[in-house]
């Protein structure tokens, strides 16, 4: 039982971690969505209304982040809008590796190193992810091409 104790925490871990580089282009989204609902919950639409209205938000954020990607032509407006996704994703990235760091390291300076390196690497993954959406270029062009 001692010898499966820190194997579970190193994958649990490894999971969170996975989750996070999966879920980090998500990150803005998420936050509107939350944002939403939670105006929403405290404006008096109830739980579910609350609920209701944060998907529709969180979706929404999405797909016209998504339909920004596709229709803009002009290259820095598609870098802006890809930044306007990365960022919360950055500090999302920050965050959890910071307090995962807070768990297994003592040394606060190293906590917030390994919480940097963590920030960095989320955002190159959010980056990579969103360019990737982008790169397909506008509807325009595509139907030009035929």
């Amino acid at each position: 039982m001692i010898t499966l104790g820190p194997l579970l925490v190193i994958l649990v871990i490894g999971f969170f971690g996975w989750l996070l580089f999966t879920l980090a282009v998500f990150a803005l989204p998420f936050f509107a969505g939350v944002m939403i609902g939670m105006w929403a919950f405290h404006t008096g639409a109830g739980v579910l209304g609350g609920i209701a209205l944060g998907l529709v938000a969180g979706g929404s954020t999405f797909g016209i982040g998504q339909l920004a990607l596709v229709f803009v032509t002009w290259t820095w407006l598609r870098f802006l809008i890809i930044i306007l996704y990365v960022a919360p994703a950055t500090i999302a990235g920050y965050s959890a590796t910071h307090g995962i760091a807070q768990i297994a390291i003592p040394s606060p300076a190293w906590q917030t190193i390994f919480g940097v390196v963590g920030a960095i690497a989320v955002s190159i993954t959010a980056f990579v992810r969103l360019t990737g959406t982008a790169a397909r270029g506008p509807a325009k062009q595509r139907l030009a091409r035929g």
